[in-house]
């Protein structure tokens, strides 16, 4: 059976008006901002904003945010002895980020905690103090990108003040996005300037992050019980603060707990910082975040 021409002149012009079928889109975000929420390209990714959010209550019940209790059970914590140094060593460049936690038992907590990539490269690093380091400890989130990398505790306490560390990497679900599922409300903090953040008696525990635009980042926190009470001080300095922002949880026992983040870099510097509730007692819901606005100085 032959077609006759027209009929095939009519089949080809309806071919050249099939619509093309879209090309699969290449991500080019980087694999660590995407695990964190934090975008790399984009002000919305970055979640960059002038002031506090004014999202509603934070609906997530108590369950849905790690327990910092289940890491040290679930861990064998290693003691460093007042005056000595203990590394851990991460030759998987697949290891994004690790988890450090520092405690003691009822002792001052005074320790150094430092990022070593290659020889004579410190991309990160930290002064840790802590009144109290059983009643708070320290926990936070370190990123750590291109291995091999070696985090390294020293205890500049005396002898008679040891510290049990755990220092392990963190999942894709882990404490780092525990932290950054609360703490999605960010300001910025111009170069020598702070915010503070009141927050009320039945917050158990408070999420931090503090990140920039890929410059450096140099800041201190501090949480405050009362005029001039430092209960623990966390001196910080990252060189990238886009490639490894800082992610912590502070406890906040009792009544009259402030958190002070203060940028000591240069006014061309600023910083993005996330400060919110991320435990609270005295019931199931998250009824209330006990977030106060803070206040610039």
């Amino acid at each position: 059976m032959k077609i006759p021409l027209f009929v095939l002149g009519l089949l080809n012009a309806a071919d050249a008006f099939v619509a093309p079928q879209k090309c699969p889109s290449a991500n080019t975000h980087l694999f660590m901002s995407d695990r964190y929420g934090v975008g790399v390209n984009d002000r919305a990714r970055l979640n960059i904003d002038s002031g506090v959010g004014s999202g509603g209550a934070i609906s997530r019940r108590r369950g849905d945010v790690l327990d910092l209790t289940e890491i040290w059970e679930d861990s064998s914590p290693v003691i460093v002895q007042g005056g000595s140094l203990r590394t851990w060593s991460f030759a998987n460049p697949a290891i994004e980020s690790v988890q450090v936690l520092l405690k003691t038992e009822g002792r001052p907590l005074d320790a150094d905690v430092e990022l070593w990539q290659g020889p004579d490269n410190t991309p990160h690093k930290m002064r840790v103090y802590v009144e109290d380091g059983a009643l708070r400890t320290f926990n936070a989130v370190i990123g750590t990108p291109r291995g091999p990398n070696t985090v390294a505790i020293r205890n500049i306490g005396q002898l008679e003040f040891p510290l049990d560390a755990v220092v392990r990497p963190d999942r894709d679900d882990g404490l780092a996005a525990g932290i950054a599922s609360v703490a999605t409300r960010s300001e910025t903090i111009q170069g020598g300037a702070l915010r503070t953040y009141p927050f009320d008696a039945t917050v158990d525990s408070v999420a931090i992050i503090l990140k920039t635009d890929g410059r450096p980042l140099n800041a201190r926190i501090e949480l405050l019980q009362g005029p001039n009470n430092n209960k623990q001080v966390v001196e910080l300095y990252t060189e990238d603060g886009l490639d490894r922002p800082f992610f912590a949880i502070i406890e906040t026992p009792g009544s009259g707990n402030v958190v002070r983040v203060v940028n000591t870099a240069p006014v061309e510097f600023p910083l993005y910082a996330s400060v919110d509730a991320y435990r609270v007692g005295g019931g199931g819901d998250w009824a209330d975040d006990g977030l106060m606005i803070g206040r610039a100085f």
